[in-house]
Formats: C-alpha cells, structure tokens, sequence
C-alpha cells in the first residue's frame, strides 16, 4: 500500500442507494471534485431495479481506486445499508467515514468545513445540521413539512436530552474511533431512527457532537423513501433507547 502524506487521513463516503441511477453519478462528480486528498466514496445499492447498481459499477471503472461499491441483494432499510457500508469502510482502513444521501439533498461542498471541524476540534462526529445559525431547510418545502422537520428534532431532544439542533440529520463526518466505540455494526434501527441511536450511543459515550451549518436541498429527480413504517419506526425510538429496551 503506497504511504499517505504526513497528516492526510483516509476519508470514504459512505452512499446508500437504491433507484439513484440519475442522481448517483452527479454526486460522485462533486465528491470527487472536492479538495479533499485521499477521498473515496462507497457506494451501497440494495438491487436498485432501475439499474443503479450498473451505474455504480461504471463509476467504479471510471474512477479506479477512488469508487467502490457494495452490491446488497435486498432493499432492507437505509440503517442497515449503512451499517453495511460502514463497516466495510472500517474494514479498508478509513480514518473518517461520512454518510450523505445520495439524492442531492446534502451539500457535499461543505464536507472540507466538515472535516476541519472534525480534526480540529475534540469532536468525534460532525453533522451537517439544518437548524444551527447559517443552516435551513428547502425553500421549497411546505410550511407542513418544515414544521415536522422541526417538532421531530424538538420531539428527540425532549426525550433524549442530547442537545443537538439537528438530532435527525443524515449528514455526518465521524471519526473512525468513534464509530468503534459506539458499536455501529450492532446498531439495528432504520431510517432516522438510526440516525437518533448513533447519536445517543455517541452522546452516552461522553463523545462530543458538533455541527457546521448547511442548505439542505429538496430532490429534483426520484422518490423519497420516506414511509409510514418508518415515521412509525422513528417516534418510538426515543422512548426504546431511553428506556433500555432492544432495538
């Protein structure tokens, strides 16, 4: 393995897809144009139908060394994706591992603030957070959708009391001692709920989480995943992790 330069960390990011085809390749284009030396993405497609995977696998070609992808043979869930992705990150020696969406909703110019953050500062997880000064929502969201947003992130910190603006955000750069010392791999909620556990397991650690704001952005192309189950998933989470209960 060619050594790194002195203080150049392994960063890989971390894209669960699945029916991304169209939007997958522009957010390989700007992850891969970021000033960021030894950045990789993993992609994780679930058996996308619509042909992601072969999508996938022609980024792979196009950027050798640079993009991965890890072909899943179900759609069983975005934490379990990433858990997957996670750990086989882990596995190739990252030093920091972030998770983005892969529908363009998450800004990938700002994962240099990010990791500056994160490197200096004794946070061991940045999230790209909606609701610190500089950050917001889609303009083109209903006034419905952001009043949910917001009363979901008032709704886990009411329960959970971790003190974070953006408890339910996708966005995160973390260290990878971090992610050891959380335990990821046996994390097994889904959707944002899975985002709240990685918190509160983080937060329960004595680990610091801090947050650099930015625009979240609204899809232009495919459907959100977002579904009944999961909201349901998602509002019984807090009381499971507060209560200790197996999730």
């Amino acid at each position: 393995m060619p050594s790194r330069a002195e203080g150049v960390l392994k960063v890989t990011v971390v894209v669960p897809t699945y029916n991304e085809r169209e939007n997958l390749p522009v957010a390989v284009e700007r992850l891969t144009s970021l000033p960021v030396p030894d950045l990789h993405v993993l992609v994780v497609d679930d058996n996308s139908p619509d042909g992601t995977g072969e999508v996938a696998d022609k980024l792979t070609a196009e950027y050798p060394g640079v993009v991965g992808v890890l072909h899943r043979k179900e759609k069983d869930g975005l934490g379990r994706a990433y858990v997957a992705g996670i750990t086989r990150a882990l596995d190739e020696g990252a030093e920091v591992v972030i998770q983005m969406d892969a529908d363009l909703s998450h800004p990938a110019e700002v994962i240099p603030a990010m990791l500056d953050k994160l490197t200096n500062s004794d946070a061991g997880v940045v999230l790209g957070s909606r609701y610190v000064p500089g950050g917001s929502t889609a303009a083109e969201w209903k006034w419905y959708r952001k009043a949910l947003s917001a009363w979901a992130n008032f709704y886990v910190n009411a329960i959970l009391r971790l003190s974070v603006r953006d408890a339910t955000a996708g966005f995160k750069a973390w260290k990878a001692d971090t992610l050891r010392a959380i335990d990821v791999a046996s994390i097994h909620s889904n959707g944002y709920s899975f985002q709240v556990e990685m918190n509160y397991r983080t937060i329960k650690k004595g680990i610091t989480i801090a947050e650099v704001p930015i625009r979240f952005e609204e899809r232009t192309k495919g459907a959100s995943k977002m579904s009944l189950k999961v909201q349901l998933e998602s509002a019984a989470m807090p009381w499971k992790l507060l209560f200790g209960r197996k999730v």
